[in-house]
């Protein structure tokens, strides 16, 4: 059984569920994932996961702490030509990516 919180609605506990946010902030800028501090062993599956989250026409800023080339081919045999990938920077100390949904 999952515990809410006593001062959550039920509208605020359905939005949540849903993916939706009740705080009535959102992002302006693309959201930017630092996968440098996220531990090697999940990196791979914390980035598909917040990808995952990003909507049609939306995007986020991926930090990588080397180019990512093996993580680009297995994203783009999970979502073929649905994620477009333009690099921002190139290194040395890091990479940074804009990966845009496109549907």
């Amino acid at each position: 059984m999952t515990h809410q919180p006593a001062d959550l609605t039920l509208t605020e506990v359905d939005s949540h569920a849903g993916g939706g946010c009740a705080c009535g902030e959102h992002d302006e800028q693309l959201p930017e994932l630092d996968a440098r501090v996220i531990p090697h062993a999940i990196r791979h599956g914390a980035i598909f996961g917040a990808l995952g989250a990003v909507k049609p026409g939306k995007g986020m800023v991926l930090v990588a702490p080397h180019d990512p080339l093996p993580l680009l081919a297995q994203l783009a045999a999970r979502e073929g030509d649905a994620v477009e990938v333009s690099y921002l920077q190139r290194g040395p100390e890091a990479w940074r990516l804009r990966l845009h949904r496109v549907r």
